[in-house]
């Protein structure tokens, strides 16, 4: 058995690749699947991702271009020079059902991994050892590593992860989407005019502060309040967990309760009334684990193409891979460098979570500065804003802050009091302003409820 050729389908391969060359749409639906490295033969795999650069460089992809990228890498002669890419055009089917193509050089390519896999597996096995329960731990991390790396998730849109057990009622009156999403918090719109078009926006903040939340709140305002098309690629959390967040948010129905069910009759009909409301908004969820930034291009430019986009949501920038280097913070440069020519390419604002460092906990006061962006100073550099969320309550307890103010009697424990710190901002003022942050239900607001707003129970 093991004396074979491993899996592999040369004239799938060759199909893909052909496809690419004849119709421009094809590397919008095949960029997603592949990698140069999940074809067999290696000039497949040297033309595909001669491909990919020229697309990531916005060039055109026909025989001409091609042969010349791969002349200039120096494998053009390589390949079989010319007639090897008249050839493949030549040999090509239809380039319809491309995507069926690159399903099929991509589960080969999972066999021939497991191949891999195994052999690893039985090396391990050889080696031996007193310790079996780090010998299966390392068996299980390569099937593992195996399994989370075989299917890359697609967009989903919000009503799939919601029970679709209620008609949408007439949802709110919305100002239609002109340009510019609103945050939803009248104070930060004031100061920023909104997210503009082609702006790269970073929300950061310390793990537990509520950048997430303060994120899907803008998403929900585009797409609800304006009826604008929103992109959310969640690499940290699934989509369940996201749409459970929205919908307790518009509900104002605490998280916990909405989990297990053990909400009241009242809250019953807010969270009917508030499903129906989310089903009805344009929020397409992308919950794929690992991302690079190739298929996150081609993933929102075929949305846009398909049902339009006037913003992105991205959580958030560190669990996106990059190019392959062995320094993060160069990885993290060429990652935010891409996100703000692809903001700029799209013409739609990019907002991107970001974690902080340690440092804000290290000193007093514990408020966040652009020194404390992790790991590169290019996410400065390449944002036109910059947001940190700093909440004091996260820092001291009601105890030590009624002992640490005994006479502020005027002045209660800042329990759901946030700021919003504008740190940088391109094109106005910079500045902070002050908001409520509802832990329960995972939302921030104006301290001014808009009329006929419920208030939390």
């Amino acid at each position: 058995m093991f004396e074979q050729l491993p899996p592999h389908d040369i004239q799938a391969e060759e199909s893909v690749v052909a496809s690419l060359l004849v119709d421009e749409e094809a590397i919008f639906k095949v960029a997603p699947i592949l990698h140069g490295s999940d074809f067999f033969r290696e000039s497949n795999g040297w033309t595909y991702d001669a491909c990919m650069a020229l697309w990531e460089r916005n060039e055109s992809i026909n025989q001409v271009t091609v042969a010349h990228e791969l002349d200039r890498r120096g494998r053009l002669e390589e390949v079989g020079g010319l007639t090897y890419l008249s050839d493949l055009i030549l040999n090509l089917p239809t380039p319809i059902g491309v995507e069926n193509y690159a399903q099929i050089v991509k589960r080969d390519a999972t066999y021939r991994q497991m191949l891999s896999v195994a052999t690893n597996i039985a090396q391990i096995s050889y080696q031996g050892g007193p310790d079996l329960d780090s010998a299966l731990s390392k068996a299980e991390s390569l099937i593992y590593a195996l399994r989370s790396g075989e299917k890359m998730r697609d967009f989903v849109h919000i009503r799939d992860f919601l029970d679709p057990y209620l008609d949408p009622p007439d949802a709110e009156t919305s100002v239609p989407y002109a340009g510019h999403v609103r945050t939803g918090l009248s104070q930060l719109d004031q100061l920023l005019g909104g997210l503009n078009p082609s702006d790269l926006v970073i929300v950061a903040a310390r793990t537990g502060v509520g950048k997430t939340s303060l994120m899907l709140n803008f998403a929900r305002n585009a797409a609800v309040g304006q009826g604008a098309k929103v992109a959310v690629f969640s690499l940290e959390m699934a989509g369940e967990q996201l749409a459970q967040r929205l919908l307790a948010s518009e509900s104002r129905v605490d998280s916990a309760r909405l989990r297990l069910g053990l909400h009241s009759e009242v809250e019953e009909s807010r969270i009917m009334h508030a499903h129906g409301i989310l089903s009805a908004a344009d929020i397409y969820i992308d919950d794929s684990a690992a991302l690079q930034v190739p298929e996150l291009r081609a993933k929102v430019m075929r949305l846009q193409r398909d049902h339009g986009l006037d913003l992105i949501v991205l959580d958030y920038l560190q669990l996106i891979h990059g190019s392959r280097t062995d320094n993060r913070v160069q990885e993290i440069s060429s990652i935010t460098r891409a996100l703000k020519e692809l903001a700029r390419e799209l013409n739609v604002p990019i907002v991107a979570g970001s974690q902080l460092s340690r440092a804000p906990e290290q000193r007093q006061p514990h408020i966040p500065m652009l020194s404390d962006l992790r790991e590169s100073g290019s996410i400065e550099q390449d944002a036109d804003v910059v947001l940190f969320i700093y909440r004091e309550d996260m820092y001291v307890s009601r105890a030590d802050w009624e002992a640490m103010h005994p006479d502020r009697q005027s002045d209660p424990y800042p329990h759901g009091k946030a700021t919003v710190i504008i740190a940088k901002h391109r094109n106005g003022p910079t500045g902070a302003i002050e908001v409520r942050f509802r832990d329960t239900i995972s939302k921030f607001e104006d301290f001014e409820l808009p009329a006929g707003e419920p208030a939390l129970r």
